[in-house]
């Protein structure tokens, strides 16, 4: 992601709907994870941009780091009080087996060889540790918008599982997100000239939420979304 907008992401993110509801859905993430079933209380955030989602990991008790390839980013974590670390995510710079939580939400569809990403997820993780990976969903969906955030491809359901599998990590659960409003997403992305990072009218940007909350509550996470949540582990 360029420079531009990682800064715009970051002046986004504590308002704006879509990020909002993934930090809602991270915290559910971990209380569901629990700490009985966790072997460290570290967490690494690989390609935490501004950190907004390594703040959740603080909040709910973890050693969390985060990691970006972009050394503004990194600056820019450590601005807010951040443990930050620049790094490549297809080779981090830490020891095998010293993390019980890695996260990894918007990375994979960033990098052409991705599955080195999940394998050195797994590598990192210790045995029973966890994996959070979110990915921009369904190639129909493909369009001006990927292209001015760096994306190199949408995943399908197969081919997050198999790129996940293949590090050798064990998939628990694979949900869409964004289901609601997909419909809504398709049509504006087919008539968009690029990013779609800008600052929401507090009327719609509060419409949204609303929509996009309910999906907490309706069964439609087997449906096609705008994003793909996995939750995988180590054995």
């Amino acid at each position: 992601m360029e420079t531009t907008e990682i800064r715009r992401l970051i002046e986004l993110e504590d308002t704006h709907w879509w990020y909002r509801e993934r930090r809602a859905i991270l915290r559910r993430q971990l209380r569901e994870l629990g700490r009985q079933r966790t072997p460290l209380m570290r967490a690494l955030d690989i390609g935490a941009a501004g950190g907004g989602n390594t703040r959740v990991l603080v909040e709910a008790g973890w050693e969390a780091t985060a990691t970006d390839y972009s050394e503004t980013a990194v600056e820019l974590a450590r601005e807010r009080g951040l443990r930050a670390v620049h790094a490549d995510a297809r080779a981090l710079p830490f020891a095998s087996g010293s993390m019980g939580l890695v996260t990894a939400f918007d990375v994979l569809e960033h990098i052409r060889e991705d599955h080195l990403v999940t394998e050195e997820i797994a590598r990192v993780l210790a045995p029973g540790g966890h994996a959070l990976i979110a990915v921009p969903s369904d190639m129909a969906l493909w369009s001006a918008h990927d292209h001015a955030v760096g994306h190199l491809r949408r995943y399908g359901r197969e081919s997050l599982i198999s790129v996940v599998r293949r590090a050798g990590l064990t998939v628990d659960r694979v949900w869409s997100w964004n289901v609601l409003l997909r419909p809504l997403v398709l049509r504006h992305r087919r008539r968009s000239a690029g990013s779609d990072l800008k600052r929401t009218p507090f009327l719609i940007n509060a419409g949204l939420s609303a929509v996009v909350r309910a999906e907490r509550y309706l069964p439609v996470g087997s449906r096609k979304g705008v994003s793909l949540f996995l939750r995988a582990r180590l054995v």
